[in-house]
């Protein structure tokens, strides 16, 4: 590795549950989630300048180079919090589609605080990563952690939990956008007491019980979003139809996901969803520790 840059992987996740449990004071909401990463990642490559600038570029064209972009934030808060001079360049290698409930701006972020972390040899501790995350969005704390855990809050209190059984995921996004903000706001709180699945999804994962992960998915946004969009209703339809063991939303959406633990099944629901939306993904679950 030159020491003047670095390359950082930065993995998807996907959520295994998704409870929300109040609206909190601050206009959060207070959630208990299990989450895991995926082998489907972003590449970034990080380069030292000597100006004091934070300048961005990517591969997708449409996505911000900014002050509105993850990457860009996180690397100003490391700046500011470090008392740092020189500047700093990242390319991002775009690869996990963009407003998709993947965490992929989340996980973008998080290997730009780690990977300048090591490039000025700051020596910030895990934890401390993961508290700066926070600063930027929900899930960056996660993503800083990596691998598989249950988070609380609204997303920054982790508990490390073991790898799920391995498995095959399978992805599907439509051609939408989903405002996480809109579909938070259509939730209906008081809806919400029974269905928890977290503890439930934990236990299951701690007893290496596939067919007990997928009885345990759950997500409370799903209902909203599937209602606003019906093609994210159309995919999971499709996925079950197809015969996955297990089928999510994940996050906000619009992405939804299944599990499967034979690869044949794995072929017949990512062929039997290729004709039926673009951008298809077959994956295996990472859900150990990334860093």
């Amino acid at each position: 590795m030159n020491d003047a840059c670095l390359m950082v992987k930065a993995p998807a996740k996907i959520n295994l549950t998704l409870d929300v449990l109040a609206k909190r004071p601050d206009g959060y909401h207070e959630i208990e989630m299990v989450m895991t990463t995926i082998d489907l990642a972003d590449r970034l490559t990080i380069y030292r300048r000597s100006e004091d600038k934070i300048t961005l570029d990517c591969t997708v064209s449409y996505l911000p180079l900014d002050q509105r972009n993850h990457v860009y934030q996180a690397a100003r808060l490391v700046k500011e919090r470090y008392g740092v001079t020189e500047g700093v360049h990242i390319h991002i290698d775009k690869q996990i589609p963009i407003a998709a409930g993947l965490a992929g701006g989340s996980s973008d972020a998080a290997a730009t605080i780690k990977g300048l972390n090591r490039l000025w040899n700051l020596g910030m501790s895990v934890e401390e990563m993961a508290e700066l995350g926070s600063q930027v969005g929900s899930d960056v704390s996660f993503c800083v952690y990596g691998g598989t855990a249950l988070a609380r809050g609204r997303g920054e209190k982790i508990e490390r939990i073991p790898t799920p059984p391995p498995c095959w995921v399978i992805l599907a996004k439509p051609p939408i956008g989903v405002s996480t903000s809109e579909v938070y706001g259509a939730l209906r709180i008081d809806d919400l007491n029974e269905g928890r699945k977290s503890a439930e999804m934990v236990e299951a994962i701690r007893q290496g019980d596939f067919a007990g992960v997928c009885r345990a998915l759950g997500n409370h946004l799903e209902s909203v979003t599937l209602d606003m969009h019906p093609q994210v209703r159309q995919i999971k339809e499709r996925m079950l139809r197809f015969g996955a063991d297990g089928v999510l939303m994940s996050g906000s959406g619009p992405t939804v996901f299944a599990l499967t633990e034979r690869e044949s099944r794995m072929n017949r629901i990512y062929n039997g969803l290729r004709g039926f939306c673009k951008e298809v993904y077959a994956v295996r679950i990472l859900g150990e520790n990334n860093r």
